[in-house]
């Protein structure tokens, strides 16, 4: 089995962002995000990369078969999401480069793509002048029903790579939980990175 991760963008990250859809939905059901997603709102969502001429998606591939991807784009992408939870922080937009998922199928996990998937977004964040890269990850309490037993955090990854929480730096998303009938909001928690020059 072989895996490489390949930076895709123009046409060719366009091309791909069906597979990137199912693989959001296919690994997003897991815990902690449990997403109940469909393919119709997820190229809603996707638009944002394939509109964006400074998007990029980081492909891990198995030959010619994309089992896992990882997109960013800049934060001004995002301003009617993000610009309530930056308000006061000091920081502009314009220079945070926001990395948004990471996703991987689990039989290709463990092989350092998490680390690929980082490095290749941080220097194309470099490459167009950003000062730092941020993404966020949802909150969820430790007594949820649904924790599975044993589950992991993913912070001592993210903090290894240089990553630290942002004290009330706190965005809002709404989706529909696995066995929920509706959509309900969850607080999804921002973490930043000062990048070192290129």
């Amino acid at each position: 089995m072989t895996l490489q991760a390949r930076v895709l963008t123009g046409p060719a990250l366009e091309a791909r962002l069906d597979e990137v859809a199912a693989l959001r939905i296919a690994v997003f059901r897991e815990w902690p995000y449990l997403y109940d997603g469909t393919l119709e709102y997820e190229r809603r969502y996707l638009a944002t990369y394939r509109d964006s001429p400074d998007a990029i998606l980081v492909g891990a591939f198995d030959g010619d078969r994309l089992v896992g991807a990882a997109t960013g784009t800049p934060m001004e992408d995002h301003a009617t999401d993000f610009a309530a939870a930056f308000a006061g922080t000091g920081l502009a937009l314009d220079q945070i480069f926001y990395c948004a998922e990471s996703v991987l199928l689990p039989g290709w996990r463990g092989r350092g793509m998490g680390h690929r998937f980082f490095d290749l977004r941080e220097d194309h964040a470099r490459r167009l002048g950003r000062q730092f890269s941020a993404f966020c990850s949802v909150i969820r309490p430790d007594d949820h029903p649904m924790r599975p037993a044993g589950a992991r955090s993913n912070a001592p990854f993210w903090l290894g790579r240089g990553y630290r929480p942002l004290p009330g730096v706190i965005a809002e998303f709404s989706w529909r939980d696995l066995g929920e009938a509706e959509e309900t909001r969850k607080p999804l928690q921002f973490w930043l990175r000062e990048l070192p020059p290129l």
